[in-house]
């Protein structure tokens, strides 16, 4: 992982992939930290998949025992009160959840074994555009405005059950004709590619541009970096009695996302 002003950053690390000749800088400028959960094979070559996970822990804690801070080992606790605080005030260093898993596993190749649990939060976006068509809306296109009064673009939902589509259908509505000739929006179509990191979606995205007058209700993770979040996230319902003007602000880097938000179980 690597560290930004007191958050993890992702996009930070996503980078060093495409950085060719300039990775020996990026490494410099953004270090990254090793964070190490499990063993597979011991420092003598040995493989220790058979063995229960709580052995396998404390032989990896026994061989990283003096390693220079950038190789640690990940928390670990059986203590509820303990991991329910890691939970509730981690978020603000950009920690998504828990992983979950018996201490007394093995470790099965291709085989998940684990239970991942992320911290997740309610608040409001508003919708500047859609994919599918208005009538039929695959995924929603989510927006906020910044402290300039720009509507800026912020993240994408899963994709919308039937009823969801049916019911936003009868809320949206194409953009206003302007008195130029041409409709004006504030956002690019398509969507360009960056806007969606690397390794989601390489190509840039053709949708259907919308009014930006609805908001909806979303519940969102913690990855939030450069204004927008990474993981797609679920709508809800839409909030016809707020207006664009009700939503939450872009945050400024380094603020905690959640900070404005409802934590939910």
């Amino acid at each position: 992982m690597v560290w930004e002003r007191g958050r993890t950053n992702f996009a930070l690390l996503q980078r060093r992939v495409t950085a060719g000749r300039q990775l020996l800088r990026e490494a410099r400028e953004h270090p990254a930290y090793y964070v190490t959960f499990d063993l597979l094979i011991d420092a003598g070559g040995e493989p220790v998949l058979d063995l229960p996970l709580v052995e396998r822990r404390a032989r990896l804690v026994r061989l990283l025992a003096g390693a220079p801070p950038q190789l640690a080992v990940t928390p670990q606790s059986a203590d509820v009160a303990e991991v329910n605080e890691w939970l509730t005030s981690w978020t603000a260093a950009g920690v998504e959840g828990v992983v979950t898993k018996r201490l007394d596993s093995r470790y099965e190749p291709g085989r998940r074994g684990r239970a991942k649990f992320r911290t997740r939060a309610t608040t409001e976006a508003i919708i500047g555009g859609v994919t599918g068509s208005i009538r039929n809306p695959d995924t929603a296109l989510l927006g906020r405005f910044d402290r300039r009064g720009r509507l800026r673009y912020t993240g994408r939902t899963h994709p919308l059950a039937m009823p969801q589509r049916q019911e936003l259908a009868s809320l949206l509505s194409p953009p206003r004709p302007t008195d130029r000739p041409v409709v004006i929006h504030p956002w690019p179509d398509p969507l360009p590619a960056a806007w969606f990191g690397q390794f989601e979606r390489p190509e840039p995205l053709r949708y259907v541009q919308i009014e930006p007058t609805v908001v909806a209700e979303i519940q969102v993770d913690t990855s939030y970096e450069h204004h927008r979040w990474r993981h797609r996230v679920r709508y809800a319902r839409p909030r016809p009695a707020l207006s664009v003007y009700d939503v939450p602000l872009i945050l400024d880097e380094g603020e905690d996302p959640f900070s404005d938000y409802a934590r939910i179980a």
